[in-house]
């Protein structure tokens, strides 16, 4: 009998022996296997970005600027990528184009202290044909371009990383002189509105903040919110800074109660001073939470 008592004494110490053992491998075993794939959070694609690029239009009876919103691939340098823009893209109001030479490399674009200085190659100075107001308003492309962004407040020009007589002269006529330049959009006619905020499907807060630039009789600029049925939830107006044919901002705030589906669309346009109906306007699709 004591014989048996011992044997099985030893039983549930092996018993518990072996359990730990088996815990043990199998606990190693789980810890080396990979996470599912499908469990794995998915990653991130690269957003486009959006820049606001300012190219030339000729009538025949005039010359000024249009304004223009291209998408391009991320980058890590946008201020570069929007020189480049100008010089490579692709205009989408009828009648625009690009005024610098096409064969023009851009060496580069540094920002200090809110000056921006762009490094042009040599070819950039060949362009005999643009005459004194197409040399003005090429320079001035460049320039709104790149003050579109705010650390930008002035811009100034380089040939090969210098500005020597020749480079002074630009195309001939008007120069770089007077450089660095400032933001000027008295010559920019289209489009006739533009909205800076909000953004296309940007969320927005309560008051909605509406700011932008207008160049419509007497500066009058409208604005409405309407709901994803259609139906307005909110209008408003103001006046610009200025009135046609002069180019002024504006800004309001729309009060409104968030209906529960969360998304709408922003409208801001003005009147017709002819027959009262509603002219240039632009939508922005919003959301909000």
């Amino acid at each position: 009998m004591q014989v048996i008592r011992k044997s099985m004494g030893k039983v549930p110490v092996l018993v518990l022996s072996f359990f730990i053992l088996l815990l043990f491998a199998s606990g190693c075993t789980w810890s080396r296997q990979p996470a599912p794939a499908n469990d794995l959070p998915a990653p991130t694609p690269p957003q486009s970005l959006f820049l606001a690029v300012y190219y030339v239009k000729s009538t025949g009876q005039e010359s000024y600027l249009v304004r223009e919103i291209h998408q391009i691939p991320p980058t890590k340098d946008p201020a570069l990528a929007a020189i480049r823009e100008l010089i490579s893209g692709e205009p989408s109001t009828p009648g625009a184009m690009r005024i610098l030479p096409s064969n023009t490399k851009v060496l580069g674009v540094t920002v200090k202290d809110g000056l921006a200085t762009v490094n042009f190659s040599r070819e950039v100075l060949e362009h005999p044909s643009a005459g004194a107001e197409g040399e003005a308003l090429g320079i001035q492309s460049v320039v709104n371009t790149l003050t579109e962004f705010p650390e930008i407040r002035q811009v100034s020009f380089q040939v090969e990383g210098k500005v020597d007589e020749r480079t002074r002269d630009w195309w001939g006529h008007v120069g770089l002189y007077d450089q660095p330049f400032r933001r000027d959009l008295s010559r920019v006619y289209e489009p006739a509105i533009w909205v800076t905020h909000p953004t296309p499907e940007q969320v927005v807060g309560v008051p909605l903040l509406v700011k932008g630039s207008a160049r419509v009789f007497e500066g009058t600029v409208n604005a409405r919110l309407v709901d994803s049925q259609g139906n307005v939830l909110v209008s408003a107006h103001t006046t610009a800074t200025r009135g046609a044919p002069g180019r002024g901002d504006f800004e309001m705030r729309l009060n409104f109660n968030p209906p529960q589906d969360g998304k709408g669309i922003l409208e801001v346009y003005s009147i017709s001073a002819r027959d009262g109906s509603v002219e240039n306007k632009v939508t922005i699709p919003v959301r909000w939470p």
